[in-house]
């Protein structure tokens, strides 16, 4: 396997005020670093909260109507509406991007968000956000971690291995990069969530759950994203794989039914996973969201060291 590379800390200061959370509704959270909230936007973008950090991740705020680019001169029409505007966001400490397609950052995400703010992505991301003026990319390899530190917390994030689309397609494609966030406070690991990013199923995720076990929480990018017939992110049958690989204790589906390309709706995970448990097999706890909808649990107060 490969050596994990890990970069110099950020310590991100005291956390800034509210902002515009409450007129957003996403607010009133009286002890944040105590509870883990995450609200679902739409397409993969995710407000997520815990431990005192907010995050983002894959901005995508087009609206209904609107086209995204794809690359390779392929254009998809967005069918749902976001929850949120870049203006209704709370303050963000960073943002966590796995790569940079037209329906994960797109050009509103590019003129609105803060120039400064810290992005998380994989290289090739990097180049292309420098290109429109942020001037914090962070870029990692896979495997390679950078920590964010706010008083006795600290949120790890690193870079998992992905994969778009297969050969000879994927050398056409962006790089993609999932995400494992691990929480700690005091030196105590509070929790670890995976992001799946918009990958395939493939060999190299079987390192994951060696790597990185005992994943609480798993944001998972499904959707069937089909071009020209050749699937480039997980459709139902291979998001049930996933899981039964990953094993996490929860898992949040996104990225579904919002663009055009996306041929493996929601309602096909559903079934999948109902024909999973018929048949006996171990599936994690589900927990679905809509649009605009939030999910929040309380942080375990101590868990096992991390991986």
């Amino acid at each position: 396997m490969a050596a994990t590379t890990t970069l110099p800390d950020i310590d991100l200061g005291p956390a800034p005020g509210p902002g515009t959370a409450a007129a957003a509704g996403i607010a009133g959270n009286a002890d944040a670093a105590e509870d883990v909230e995450l609200t679902f936007v739409g397409t993969a973008t995710v407000l997520l909260r815990l431990g005192g950090f907010t995050l983002l991740t894959d901005p995508n705020f087009l609206h209904a109507g609107d086209h995204a680019y794809l690359g390779l001169g392929l254009r998809a029409k967005r069918l749902t509406k976001p929850a949120l505007q870049p203006a209704d966001l709370p303050p963000l400490d960073l943002v966590v991007l796995s790569h940079h397609h037209g329906d994960h950052f797109d050009h509103v995400a590019a003129r609105e968000l803060d120039k400064a703010l810290p992005i998380v992505t994989e290289p090739h991301s990097a180049r292309k956000l420098r290109s429109q003026g942020f001037t914090r990319p962070i870029a990692l390899e896979t495997w390679a971690s950078q920590s964010f530190v706010r008083g006795p917390h600290r949120l790890t994030v690193t870079s998992m291995p992905g994969k778009h689309a297969p050969q000879p397609l994927q050398s056409l494609l962006p790089p993609v990069m999932g995400s494992v966030l691990d929480l700690t406070t005091d030196g105590r690991h509070r929790l670890r969530v995976y992001v799946t990013g918009d990958t395939l199923m493939h060999d190299r995720l079987a390192d994951i759950p060696r790597r990185y076990p005992d994943i609480d929480l798993c944001l998972i990018h499904l959707g069937g994203t089909r071009v020209a017939g050749i699937l480039l992110t997980m459709d139902a049958e291979q998001g049930v794989r996933l899981l039964r690989l990953v094993r996490p204790r929860t898992a949040v589906p996104i990225h579904y039914d919002d663009y055009t390309v996306f041929r493996s709706p929601l309602s096909d995970f559903r079934e999948a996973v109902a024909t999973a448990r018929a048949d006996g097999d171990d599936v994690p706890d589900i927990h679905y969201l809509d649009r605009g909808e939030s999910y929040r649990f309380p942080l375990p107060e101590d868990r096992d060291a991390p991986g």
